[in-house]
């Protein structure tokens, strides 16, 4: 047997184990791949031998064959991917809420490398970076044809390093640098606080593997300081998504039934239905979701299974629309394929790819400048006329918490709505009742 004959019998060999491999995830038998895959592994065989024997350097064979992997991947959609080791071992830890970065989610949209969402708290949160923007350098070298698991390489590294990113978005006169300082990106996926009226907030920022145990703890938190409870503001804006089942849980904890999320795939086997159970303990006041294009995946899940069970008003903006199932799929040599397996829809079959979920009430943000158009401190009433007649309570000021809240939401114009349309709630059925 000539060097050119085993090398291709051992590039047909990887090949068909791949395919043997990857069985339970698709339809199709190894006995059934037709004569025209056969002759692409013959030529890709050839075109590798060819390389090897007459490029004008030596060539490194496995950077080589990763190379074709990754161009094989690309060619699938913008979420499947290989990771080598040491990549497949940062999303491990990057699942645990725990990493060396900057701070932000991104996909390839229409071939350029985009920001879904800044994380909260993070560098690059803080420096600016915001949902849609195109990242077109990093460096200082282009970011054209580059793939997820390369970008996320370059933009991860050690504490206190710096990354240059050059952004650039709809209404920029020219691309912008941004000089961002990497830190150990410490995920806290769950806030929570509570406003005036008996009115509990929850802000999810990801879904890692601790996000239920906190949002459990964080609804105790609002049930004992506002209780009664009369109203939940659940924030999943510019979250990026995450772990699925998390996203599932979290669902459950506010529906006693229904249906959360259906997956579909090419196979029987990625075909799922997960279904909410009634613990007795789920809380039974109206629920506002605040979304936006930044909220995707996991977060868009939790958005449509509370919209179509009708246990939620969403309010916000248009969502992102990343609706397909990523399964991770490890290998002998410790690397790993990211594989998307499926797409997932809500209870009522709705698919999120592509599409997001669309708000019940679409309130777009504005900055505080732009919403008041006469600001309170400039408006007459009645106590500003002189020698009015004075209240009783005139004189009495608001307690400081409830003043830290209303500042708070002068700054957000969604959340104040969601906690009007909550208040609103209460006092409507009030009035029924009468």
């Amino acid at each position: 047997m000539n060097r050119f004959t085993g090398k291709r019998l051992l590039v047909l060999l990887v090949f068909l184990t791949a395919l043997i491999l990857l069985g339970p995830y698709s339809d199709r038998r190894v006995s059934a791949v037709d004569r025209n895959t056969y002759r692409n592994l013959k030529t890709f065989s050839e075109v590798l031998d060819m390389v090897e024997k007459n490029y004008v350097e030596p060539v490194d064979s496995t950077k080589m064959m990763q190379g074709a992997i990754n161009g094989m991947m690309k060619s699938l959609d913008p979420h499947s991917s290989f990771m080598t080791a040491e990549m497949y071992k940062d999303l491990e830890v990057e699942t645990r809420g725990s990493f060396g970065g900057i701070g932000i989610e991104i996909t390839i949209l229409k071939d350029v490398l985009t920001v879904v969402s800044p994380i909260e708290d993070t560098p690059a949160y803080h420096a600016g970076v915001k949902a849609g923007d195109q990242i077109i350098k990093i460096d200082g070298k282009s970011t054209k044809d580059i793939t997820i698991t390369e970008a996320v390489k370059k933009l991860r590294g050690p504490r206190d390093t710096q990354v240059t990113i050059t952004i650039f978005h709809e209404g920029m006169a020219k691309p912008r640098d941004i000089v961002i300082t990497r830190s150990i990106i410490k995920i806290r996926s769950v806030k929570s606080k509570t406003f005036e009226d008996h009115i509990g907030y929850i802000r999810i920022s990801s879904f890692q593997e601790r996000t239920v145990e906190d949002a459990k703890k964080a609804l105790r938190e609002i049930e004992a300081k506002a209780s009664p409870l009369k109203g939940i503001v659940i924030d999943l804006r510019n979250n990026p998504g995450g772990l699925l089942n998390q996203s599932v849980e979290v669902s459950d904890l506010f529906l006693k039934s229904g249906v959360i999320v259906s997956t579909r795939g090419r196979s029987k086997s990625m075909e799922s239905k997960s279904e909410a159970k009634d613990d007795g303990d789920e809380p039974t006041c109206p629920i506002v979701v605040l979304v936006n294009e930044g909220t995707a995946s996991a977060a868009e899940i939790v958005s449509g299974a509370l919209q179509d069970n009708g246990r939620a008003v969403i309010l916000g903006t248009q969502t992102f629309g990343k609706g397909s199932v990523q399964t991770v799929i490890p290998l002998e040599d410790g690397a790993a394929l990211k594989l998307t397996t499926a797409k997932y829809y809500t209870p009522k079959g709705r698919s999120i790819q592509a599409e997001g979920i669309t708000p019940d009430i679409v309130v777009r943000p504005v900055k505080p400048t732009e919403e008041k158009s006469l600001g309170e401190d400039q408006q007459i009433r009645e106590k500003d006329l002189q020698g009015h007649i004075r209240s009783p309570k005139e004189g009495e000021g608001k307690p400081e918490e409830a003043k830290k809240d209303l500042d708070g939401l002068a700054q957000d114009n969604q959340l104040k709505h969601a906690i009007d349309i909550l208040r609103g709630w209460d006092i409507l059925k009030k009035n029924m009742r009468g």
